[in-house]
């Protein structure tokens, strides 16, 4: 039995396209494995530790090659866990409304938990960066008021799918491919069409996930 884990980057939960877009996703995975266990993080309710005080300063103390103080291990412990769960899954659902051209603030900071020195990606100043996490199948649904399945959306780019994508290949999750939800806004018909053109997206991708 294998473990999808569900990142949920929408504070509307169920009732958005995108966590919407990532259940029809799942259960297309359901049809061909029908014991897969999913993992459903909603980073929205996550009590996601903040990268400040000792959360900051037990990177640093990674970074220096020095041992962490009490409080700097806590924090470390929290972050380790963030990134052991992911870790853990056998595939990646990643779903999340756009905004502002780029993410949800709350997944930028889950980004910035999970991407840590010695857990997620290491450094060598003659090799360079090189990722830690094993790569596996993952999925990155990103719904949008505007239309991107022909390119940019009335003059605005998607920054937000070719930062993720990038982002997760950085910690070794290079296998990302990415299903666009749009237009969510505007005529309800060209919003049932762009719901239609994804979901069929999903579909042929779950043959091979």
């Amino acid at each position: 039995m294998s473990t999808v884990l569900h990142i949920d980057a929408s504070p509307r939960g169920e009732g958005s396209f995108s966590a919407q877009a990532a259940r029809h996703f799942i259960e297309s995975l359901r049809q061909r494995e029908p014991g897969l266990h999913v993992d459903r993080l909603e980073l929205w309710e996550a009590d996601l530790p903040q990268l400040d005080g000792d959360a900051l300063d037990a990177k640093y103390a990674v970074l220096q090659g020095r041992p962490h103080g009490e409080g700097e291990a806590r924090a470390w412990a929290q972050i380790r866990s963030l990134i052991e769960r992911l870790a853990r899954a056998d595939k990646v659902v990643l779903s999340t409304p756009m905004w502002n051209m780029s993410l949800p603030y709350k997944l930028k900071h889950y980004i910035d938990l999970v991407t840590q020195p010695t857990l997620s990606f290491s450094f060598d100043p003659v090799s360079g960066y090189a990722p830690l996490l094993a790569p596996r199948p993952v999925m990155l649904i990103v719904a949008s008021a505007g239309d991107f399945a022909s390119g940019e959306s009335w003059g605005r780019p998607d920054l937000a799918t070719p930062y993720l994508t990038l982002a997760l290949a950085f910690i070794g999750l290079s296998n990302a491919a990415a299903v666009a939800v749009g237009p969510t806004a505007g005529p309800a018909a060209k919003v049932e069409a762009g719901r239609e053109r994804a979901y069929a997206a999903l579909n042929a991708a779950a043959l091979t996930f």
